[in-house]
This record gives structure tokens, sequence and C-alpha cells, in this order.
């Protein structure tokens, strides 16, 4: 096999409670990249669509991801990557994930799968990193594994999966404007009182326990974010009645997607997830701004072969 076309699947980070470490994949919306073998030798990006990116590979993150495991693998071939967008840049539900993933499995599935999912994070890592200015892996890990994933550890790099109940869906809206993650981490505290902190491992640990047991009730009452919500939320625009609107219409929780602005809600089935799309949906046809909608069951399978 010399060419290979995969789906990179769009992911949430943090699920309120879990910053930096929780995220889950999304179904209904992704990118799509063709990786093809070459004789020449190198990481060359050779067609993008959607969205006005880098072709240099050194300053694409799906370049960077390609290049570190080109590196380490020393292949006797090279790579070229085309990149079809449909995860917009800055839209909080881990468009630079999705593209640093995208690179790093494909190429190992055409050298034969060489390298474990593990390892696979430890490259997309670098890419990652280009573009939120940081090293976290929140969004790669739950595009790479599927489902829910907890990063337990960066160095050495440690992925949790986590069990996802049967009929639980996402409603994701995300208003068409930007918000860069670096921008939106240096707005946070560097310091957090002791009470919150407690209040938010309390939540981080009783939503783990509602995944594994699909304990609903339990899920609802575990997706709250005393940490870092009160300050992002700032950021987007009508979030508080995008939030108040899902709650009331069947949500089992509202939060930031990533760094925002895109907004999720998690529902117990594929009607509730709809009621929640609509009630949104009358609230931000009001703004004056444009935005996208989606619902998607959760992905359990995440980055795949088409």
């Amino acid at each position: 096999m010399n060419e290979i076309r995969i789906f990179s699947p769009a992911t949430v980070a943090n699920v309120s409670c879990g910053f930096d470490v929780l995220g889950f994949c999304l179904d209904s919306v992704g990118d799509e990249m063709v990786i093809r073998k070459t004789d020449k030798k190198g990481i060359y990006i050779t067609k993008i669509e959607g969205f006005d990116l880098p072709y240099e590979a050194e300053l694409n993150v799906a370049g960077v991801s390609a290049l570190a495991m080109y590196e380490a693998a020393k292949p006797d071939c090279g790579f070229e990557i085309e990149i079809y967008k449909n995860i917009k840049p800055g839209s909080g539900i881990g468009s630079s994930a999705a593209s640093a993933v995208g690179s790093v499995f494909g190429m190992n599935e055409l050298l034969g799968r060489p390298y474990n999912k593990i390892q696979l994070t430890e490259f997309a890592i670098k890419g990652e990193a280009v573009a939120s200015k940081c090293e976290h892996a929140d969004n790669l890990a739950p595009a790479l594994f599927g489902g829910f994933t907890l990063v337990k550890s960066i160095s050495p790099v440690e992925i949790l999966q986590i069990p996802t109940p049967e009929n639980l869906y996402a409603t994701i809206i995300h208003p068409q404007i930007e918000i860069k993650t670096s921008e939106s981490r240096a707005i946070l505290p560097k310091e957090v009182p002791l009470q919150n902190a407690i209040t938010q491992w309390a939540n981080v640990g009783s939503l783990i326990h509602s995944l594994h047991t699909s304990d609903y009730e339990l899920l609802k009452s575990s997706l709250h974010d005393v940490i870092v919500e009160p300050y992002r939320s700032q950021l987007i625009p009508h979030f508080n009645e995008v939030k108040k609107a899902a709650l009331q219409n069947g949500a089992l929780g509202t939060g930031i997607s990533g760094s925002g602005p895109s907004i999720f809600s998690l529902c117990k089935g594929l009607e509730s997830a709809i009621n929640v799309k609509d009630a949104i949906e009358k609230i931000y046809s009001k703004t004056g701004i444009e935005f996208d909608i989606h619902v998607s069951k959760i992905n359990t399978e995440g980055v795949k072969i088409l």
C-alpha cells in the first residue's frame, strides 16, 4: 500500500472539570487527509483545501508531527500529505489535533504500523505544540484512541481509555469567531483557591465514575467547572444564555469545548440532543454571529481509514 485516505475526527477537550486531561471524540465532523509514499525523501505538503494554512512542513501542524515521526523512523522513502480541512482552525474542537494525528496515523499505516498509539501521541504532541504554544494531549488522545480519554501524564505519555455510555450524544455550537488557544490560556489565573480545587477534583473523580457505570444523573452533577470556565466564558458571546437554554431543554451538562469558542452539551439520547440543538439555534440566530451546529454520537473508534 502506497497511499491511504483517512478521516481524522474533531474532539472536545477539558469536558468542563477536566482541564488539560479529559477529552472525547466526535463522529460527525472531522478532516480528511491523503498520505502517500514517494521515492523522494522528506515530508511534503502538496495540497490544502478548506483553509489557508502553510505548505512548509516545519510550519504546519501536520508537517511538524510527521517530521517528528520521520526522524525517528528513518524510512527509505518520503511522504506527501494532502489536507482536506473541515475543522476550522481556532474553533475549539481540535482542529490542530486532527492535523497532527492524521499525518502520523497515515504514515504509520503505510509503514506497517511500527508504532503504537502512545508513540503516535508523542509524535503528534510536537505538532500540537506549534498551534497552542505548549505540549498537551487532551485533544490528541481522543482523536487517536476514540471515545473518552484521560491524559494521566505527558512525560512520559500515559493515556487512559474511559468507557462511553451507550446512549451519549453531544451537541456542539461553533460561533464563527476565533479564539486562539495561546490567548485563552493567558487569561487563566496562576493560582486557584483550595476550595475550588477540591470541588474540581471531586467533579473529575465522579465524572470518571459516571462514565464507567453509565450513571447519567451522576454525570449531570459532575459536569461543572469552577476554575477555568468563569474566565474563558467571558470571551464567548452569549455563553451564559446558551448554557441556560441547553440545560433547560434537557442537556446533562454544557461547557466550553477546548479553549472555545465552541460550546458542547452532553445529552442522553438523540432526541434530547436535537432538542438542545433547536434551543441553542434560536438564541444564536438572533445574534448576527454566523455559526455551525453539530449533533454527534460519541465516536469510540477515533481516526480511521476511509
